[in-house]
């Protein structure tokens, strides 16, 4: 007799090469909708299924793990983060989370740099007055932006993402500075020719752009606070492609406002899609919907690694990227 196979439960649409698959390997309930689940959705979900496969959407916190079924083994997260799931209560409950790690790096350091340029060389502003009709032809003053090449970067956070970021800012010939948690190897810091910072407030006050590439953990909340933020100088720019409650927004927002900070390119927000409205009337602020790893390459390879993840455990394995709580 075959056995049975794995009940899993997707919570949001994936792209379809990867539903197609999960469904071929696994008893797998799809979402016709691509509207987050519910809290009573997720409830039920936890209650009668093998594997639940969420997003950063959905938080899967205490109380909700309280109330999973016997049947949960495996909480596969379909994205790198995982602040949104409490993975030492899982632990506690002998579920394993997995998350999908180093395959939006190449696809959010792109988007980084997009940010940089676009606020550096006012590239909306620009599409703007195109879209709007109102261009009156070239002029030597209009739309006046900065040079990239040159500039000091901050790298705030110099992981896989961080490393991606100075490669290719190296390649428009920013200078390249870092802060992280531990220093880089020698060889590491050779190979981007990057200068480490021990105290993050000296590299802040000494950038022309600060780029955040930390992830959200306790230690990191609102790591760029007023106190920090006001150390920037006035023409610096900061871009933050990695959780949005790094930075504190409604600080953010004040200076930006009153010239203190010259521009700022967010694709990520303290409160999800909850933007501060302030922000949208701002012309020195780039913003942009949480589309950093938003590649079709990029998205089909995360739903790889969630298969092989849940496939691993089907047999009898330790997923290959099971999450532990020291690792947070």
């Amino acid at each position: 007799m075959p056995s049975a196979r794995l009940s899993v439960v997707v919570t949001r649409r994936l792209p379809e090469p990867v539903e197609t698959r999960l469904s071929e390997l696994f008893d797998v309930r799809l979402r016709d909708s691509d509207a987050p689940m519910t809290r009573e959705d997720l409830a039920r979900a936890v209650k009668d299924c093998d594997v639940l496969v969420p997003t950063l959407t959905d938080r899967i916190d205490a109380g909700l793990i309280a109330q999973a079924g016997d049947r949960l083994k495996l909480i596969a997260n379909y994205g790198a983060g995982v602040d949104h799931i409490d993975v030492a209560t899982a632990r506690q409950h002998g579920i394993l989370v997995s998350n999908t790690p180093g395959v939006s790096a190449d696809d959010t350091a792109d988007m980084a740099m997009a940010l940089i340029l676009g606020v550096t060389r006012r590239i909306p502003e620009g599409l703007a007055v195109m879209q709007s009709g109102e261009w009156e032809g070239w002029s030597p003053t209009a739309l006046m932006g900065g040079r990239v090449a040159g500039r000091r970067l901050g790298i705030l956070g110099m992981g896989r993402i961080g490393q991606a970021v100075a490669r290719r800012a190296a390649a428009f010939g920013m200078q390249i500075h870092y802060h992280n948690r531990r220093r880089l190897r020698p060889e590491i810091e050779q190979a981007h020719e990057a200068t480490y910072w021990e105290s993050l407030d000296q590299m802040v006050a000494r950038m022309d752009v600060v780029s955040v590439n930390c992830p959200h953990t306790p230690s990191t909340f609102h790591l760029m606070n007023a106190r920090r933020l006001k150390l920037m100088k006035p023409e610096a720019v900061i871009v933050n492609t990695s959780r949005g409650e790094v930075i504190d927004e409604n600080a953010l927002t004040r200076m930006l406002r009153a010239g203190e900070i010259a521009g700022a390119g967010l694709d990520v927000y303290e409160h999800g899609s909850e933007v501060n409205p302030r922000l949208r009337t701002l012309k020195n602020v780039v913003l942009l919907p949480h589309m950093g790893s938003a590649t079709v390459e990029g998205r089909v390879e995360m739903g790889e690694k969630v298969i092989v993840n849940i496939k691993t455990f089907d047999d009898g394995h330790r997923p290959p990227d099971q999450v532990v709580p020291a690792m947070l």
